[in-house]
């Protein structure tokens, strides 16, 4: 069965090298509404992001990225901000999953705009979050989940699927 959506989940690969061509202002934008898109507990939104594109700032986080030194023209930081939840609510608890969900969604987009992603954890590893902190000013309250390097990809993937059928379970483990 052929299915458009489908097509972008099983295309979605990590690419780590990227061609030098700017990624579109308009492209970003649409990535960031598909990010916000995602769903979250009690509809909270707990995410921020921070875009950047600047050379001279984007040599400065991937030197404090150790698993994220691509060539990536561009990086969407996701961030976690549970104060913008209701402090009344145990939505703030799941900031972690809302912000995976919103990073999922801008992978994806990511494929449908011919542009190429590489997912860099930062969250929970408290050096990689400080320094995240550092470089972009993040107050205490908001933490820094992960980088998306984003770019025009230089290399090929194959799509594919990682479905194993010795782990899914019916009924019961």
């Amino acid at each position: 069965m052929k299915n458009e959506i489908i097509d972008a989940i099983l295309q979605r690969r990590s690419i780590r090298k990227f061609t030098d061509q700017p990624v579109e202002h308009e492209k970003v934008q649409i990535l960031l509404q598909a990010g916000m898109a995602a769903p979250s507990a009690t509809n909270a939104q707990p995410w921020e992001f921070i875009v950047v594109d600047d050379p001279k700032v984007l040599k400065k986080l991937k030197l404090n990225l150790p698993l994220g030194r691509y060539n990536s023209p561009l990086c969407i930081v996701v961030c976690g901000s549970p104060e913008i939840t209701s402090k009344k609510t145990a939505a703030r608890m799941f900031w972690v999953q809302d912000c995976s969900a919103a990073t999922e969604n801008i992978l994806i987009a990511a494929v449908g705009l011919g542009l190429g992603t590489v997912w860099c954890g930062v969250h929970p590893v408290h050096i990689f979050e400080g320094r995240m902190r550092a470089v972009f000013d993040i107050p205490k309250n908001v933490t820094p989940l992960g980088v998306i390097q984003v770019g025009y990809p230089a290399e090929k993937k194959e799509p594919g699927t990682k479905y194993q059928e010795s782990r899914v379970h019916w009924q019961k483990y």
